[in-house]
């Protein structure tokens, strides 16, 4: 099968590519500025890309157009559409479905899916439970929304039964405003948290909990929930009518719990220690993924405690807390950190979960962020931003391209945050104030302008 994917450089459309490459069939795709990582990524498996969405792409007469979510009906200010080729198709009448039902259809079918949902940590949780069923021997496919550093790809088919994926609230496509994760129909569902999130599409909390009782639904009675025991609004989904077992983990009095420190701590089922975590990561969030992934395990027949081993040599993910380079310093180093975080809540959690690694002497914290998600762009959240940044030294805000005011969202936190309208700027603000032992955390769920290479080299000669 011949497939053109609108859309191909998300991480989503360009691990379906990758699958569907690796899968036999032939492989075209456009999209806007197409772009690295993903262009290199997916020029290095033999995939022909195009630049924009005209409409001679129709030449190429493929089996099956597959759409993106980027793709819409819109149109330009001179009238003229956004998406040229995807008027063509329609004009046409050739044959076109969305990214999750292809994948539906010709990757999952006849697969043990394990779905990871929740608005924070499906990219690490989902990493995580595909490691560990790979350390175990099921030699598992996965689809990741980033770069787990124990495959060094964001997808593969693999040779078992069993397929690991994220699974993303968002809508599936501009003529199907389902959640793309009712398309999966898993045995094993994660239900890792629920939080008010994507502003640009849901009205409210209760629209997402509605959209995960769909999913829900989906889960055959002889499938497994996983769900997270310290989530008000999961509770009230499960509420709305469950046909599964269930497993909780996080509460003291959940299935699956944890006792210890986020690096080191005693796994317990049902107030029984199974298993022990000792591992590198951080962070009270992580320890609650682990919880999750050693659960959803479970149901595959990975014992705790084989997960738990394998989660010991877990590396997490690209741009995670990744560490980006450190210079070093007369007394010292500076420490520069890149990660994904861009949710008022995520924030709090990544810089907590340093904070705590660090202790209340091991340096100051230095929050760099953009906010540069849907949601944050309309300012739903700009109230909960000091409260995000509590744990933060200081705090540095690049407001490009925003309709609200940075400086009055975080002036209760006086002269601990600074804004900055260019990137430039703000780099120039963070080396301006930055000392030995600072540890600077770039956050942005985009690529931020390259604040980390150039904080780096203006700092000085990197050790790494």
């Amino acid at each position: 099968m011949h497939i053109h994917i609108l859309g191909i450089c998300g991480t989503f459309m360009g691990g379906l590519a990758a699958l569907a490459r690796e899968a036999g069939h032939r492989v075209t795709g456009c999209d806007a500025g197409v772009y690295p990582p993903m262009s290199d990524q997916l020029r290095a498996l033999g995939i022909d890309l195009i630049e924009g969405f005209s409409a001679d792409q129709m030449d190429l007469a493929p089996d099956m157009y597959v759409v993106g979510n980027v793709v819409s009906r819109a149109r330009l200010a001179d009238g003229s559409p956004k998406f040229p080729l995807m008027e063509a198709i329609l004009e046409a009448g050739a044959p076109y479905t969305s990214g999750p039902q292809w994948l539906a259809e010709h990757v999952l079918q006849g697969r043990h899916v394990l779905a990871v949902a929740g608005t924070h940590g499906k990219t690490t949780t989902t990493s995580m439970l595909a490691w560990v069923l790979e350390a175990s021997g099921l030699q598992p496919g996965f689809l990741v929304g980033g770069v787990p550093m124990n495959f060094g790809v964001s997808a593969r088919l693999g040779a078992g039964k069993t397929f690991v994926i994220e699974a993303d609230e968002y809508d599936t496509a501009f003529f199907d405003k389902r959640s793309k994760f009712v398309h999966y129909r898993p045995r094993t569902a994660v239900l890792n948290n629920l939080e008010f999130d994507h502003a640009d599409i849901f009205d409210n909390l209760a629209a997402i909990e509605r959209q995960f009782h769909h999913l829900v639904r989906t889960v055959p009675g002889s499938g497994r929930l996983v769900v997270n025991g310290l989530e008000e609004s999961l509770d009230r989904v499960l509420h709305m009518g469950h046909w599964s077992e269930v497993r909780s983990f996080g509460a003291a009095v959940s299935d699956f719990s944890a006792a210890g420190e986020p690096h080191a701590f005693d796994v317990l089922e049902r107030g029984q220690t199974v298993a022990r975590v000792e591992w590198a990561l951080t962070g009270e969030h992580n320890q609650l993924n682990a919880l999750a992934a050693i659960a959803a395990a479970q149901h595959v027949g990975v014992s705790p405690a084989d997960a738990a081993k394998a989660l010991g040599h877990f590396q997490n993910v690209r741009r995670r807390m990744e560490v980006r380079g450190t210079v070093a310093r007369e007394g010292g180093a500076i420490t520069v950190y890149d990660d994904f975080a861009h949710h008022p809540t995520a924030i709090r959690t990544t810089l907590d979960g340093l904070r705590r690694h660090l202790g209340p002497s091991g340096g100051r914290i230095l929050a760099v962020f953009e906010p540069r998600s849907n949601t944050m762009k309309l300012g739903t959240m700009k109230s909960q931003l000091p409260w995000s940044l509590e744990q933060a030294d200081l705090a540095f805000c690049h407001s490009g391209g925003l309709d609200w005011d940075a400086r009055e969202a975080l002036a209760p936190m006086g002269i601990r945050a600074s804004v900055a309208e260019t990137v430039d700027e703000l780099v120039r603000q963070v080396v301006s104030a930055t000392r030995v032992g600072d540890h600077i955390v770039c956050m942005s769920n985009g690529g931020f302008g390259g604040v980390h290479t150039r904080l780096l080299t203006a700092l000085g000669p990197t050790t790494q």
